[in-house]
């Protein structure tokens, strides 16, 4: 199970309120309950992914933003969380000034991908960056850094019109010099089988992108709503829960084309 490197899977969509985080903390569980390692690394600056892992704010001594402007991601910046093959580095509102800290630094857009060639991650099976909601440096430093881009979409009206804004992002990274990024899959979140809408999401989304769009749909579910103010991922939370389930059917879906 062991791998050299992890792999590093971004999940991203500049549209805020599409499951971004759930969909972070979900699969990093999912993946951890079956026995792999992995580290969530917060790059949105609200850091729900950290106190959805049940990182206090106040006790966040070492961010991402350390992991930004260091050489090495150090072990010290690495928190085990209280979940099993769980590792977190948080973030705190310190990386909302980055973007204007980082504007006059050289290849500010690769810091993260050097700093992680830098880094002796080879305990992780998976790296999953949370991305902030915008196509801003941190989120443009994590689609250079990573193998692989999940991209939530909310089955709702014009999703799939600020999908395009992100796909054309996607093409700049390429030749930016990460010619290797590869889309793993566009995940429908929210989704409601009784909703004409989230249907007609969910045909439009498979007519125009095929097999780019995972089997998983993740049903709009009560329990994965709550699962963030008890500060633990809904497969701890509410282990048999729909919601739940579907992440552990995504996380599969993910395995097998890994394999």
């Amino acid at each position: 199970m062991q791998h050299s490197k992890p792999k590093i899977i971004a999940i991203a969509n500049q549209k805020g309120g599409v499951g971004k985080t759930t969909t972070t903390l979900s699969l990093a569980a999912a993946f951890a309950e079956v026995g792999h390692k992995v580290l969530v690394m917060d790059l949105d600056p609200q850091g729900n992914a950290s106190t959805g892992l049940g990182s206090a704010a106040d006790s966040r001594e070492f961010t991402t933003y350390d992991v930004l402007v260091g050489k090495a991601v150090e072990e010290q910046f690495i928190i085990q969380t209280d979940f099993k093959n769980l590792f977190l580095i948080p973030s705190t509102t310190d990386l909302s000034s980055a973007d204007i800290e980082l504007a006059s630094t050289k290849n500010r857009s690769h810091l993260l991908r050097s700093v992680l060639s830098n880094s002796d991650l080879s305990a992780y099976d998976y790296v999953l960056f949370d991305c902030p909601p915008s196509l801003n440096v941190l989120t443009v430093n994590a689609l250079i850094a990573a193998d692989a881009l999940i991209i939530p979409l909310q089955s709702e009206f014009f999703a799939l019109e600020g999908l395009s804004q992100l796909l054309m992002s996607v093409r700049e990274v390429r030749k930016l010099g990460n010619p290797d990024l590869r889309i793993e899959g566009v995940l429908l979140t929210m989704f409601d089988a009784r909703n004409r809408l989230s249907l007609q999401v969910e045909e439009d989304a498979r007519e125009n992108l095929g097999e780019l769009v995972f089997k998983t749909v993740i049903p709009r579910n009560v329990r994965i709503s709550e699962a963030p103010s008890f500060a633990m991922p809904v497969l701890s939370y509410d282990s048999k829960s729909k919601g739940a389930e579907a992440y552990r059917a995504l996380a599969q879906e993910v395995l097998l084309r890994r394999s």
